[in-house]
């Protein structure tokens, strides 16, 4: 892969997609930066030339408007090197809480709009590349490792974002050179703790403030989230020049604790229930 890498961004205006779009800029690289609101990103615009920053308004969830903007970025820049698939949005609430409505909503931008762009990563690298190849980094969450309280709707998006990228890795030909990495934050300052986190009115039922769903209400509410999105986006970074490719990245304490303790409870009910499937064959 080229020193100067040219990268396909979705969701740039704020959080991870803003952290690494500025650092990538200002190391040198070549973005392009897709959002739905061209005016989040003007000030970056008017410092960056042409010949290294591309803006493209985009809605993940249209398909054909995923696909007319990898047709934009192979017409200016020729080819992408990277795709940082991070469009994304959260709502927080109990499985009670959250309308059919807001649920599939986001469905459509967390799972739809990602295989949109997933899609779409996997044909540019392969016939438009030369040589041909890539790296698609899939942004998960913690929470599309294991669920949590007042996020089930958030975190099956996530899951289904994971296997799909499992899946995906597993049925790419190694000679195309394309590599699919699954990064999974933990809680950072960016925008979808606040401007783009929406919180549902609470269903009676769960009201006790000392349930687990209440304790996740009370946290998003605090000062507590303490991951900086600016570091991490070093970290994403860094991870591209890697030649032996990590299926998953984990990004924050609470990350790597809630893989340990799932690793280690899923062994557990292995070890327990084997012998269960002994005799279930013809």
């Amino acid at each position: 892969m080229a020193d100067t890498k040219v990268w396909f961004i979705t969701g740039a205006s704020s959080g991870f997609g803003r952290s690494v779009t500025e650092l990538l800029l200002n190391k040198g690289d070549k973005v392009i930066a897709t959002l739905r609101n061209l005016d989040a990103l003007s000030d970056l615009s008017a410092q960056f030339t042409s010949s290294q920053l591309l803006v493209i308004q985009l809605d993940v969830t249209k398909s054909e408007g995923v696909a007319a903007a990898f047709a934009r970025a192979k017409e200016v820049f020729g080819r992408i090197d990277v795709v940082f698939n991070n469009a994304g949005q959260s709502v927080t609430g109990e499985m009670e809480s959250v309308s059919e409505e807001e649920a599939r909503q986001m469905f459509d931008v967390n799972f739809w709009g990602a295989m949109y762009v997933s899609k779409e990563a996997v044909k540019f690298f392969r016939e438009v590349n030369k040589p041909m190849g890539g790296r698609l980094l899939q942004v998960s969450s913690r929470l599309g490792l294991v669920g949590g309280p007042a996020s089930g709707f958030y975190s099956a998006s996530k899951f289904a974002l994971e296997g799909l990228s499992e899946s995906l890795a597993k049925e790419l030909d190694p000679a195309w050179n394309i590599k699919v990495t699954i990064i999974e934050p933990g809680p950072f300052r960016t925008k979808i703790f606040k401007e783009n986190q929406r919180v549902t009115s609470q269903h009676p039922a769960y009201a006790n403030p000392t349930l687990p769903s209440s304790q996740v209400r009370q946290f998003i509410a605090s000062d507590k989230v303490d991951g900086d999105a600016d570091k991490a986006a070093v970290a994403i970074e860094k991870l591209t020049h890697l030649h032996d490719v990590p299926m998953r990245l984990p990004l924050h304490r609470k990350v790597i604790a809630s893989a340990r303790e799932k690793i280690e409870s899923l062994t557990g009910d292995v070890n327990k229930f084997e012998t269960w499937s002994e005799d279930l064959y013809l």
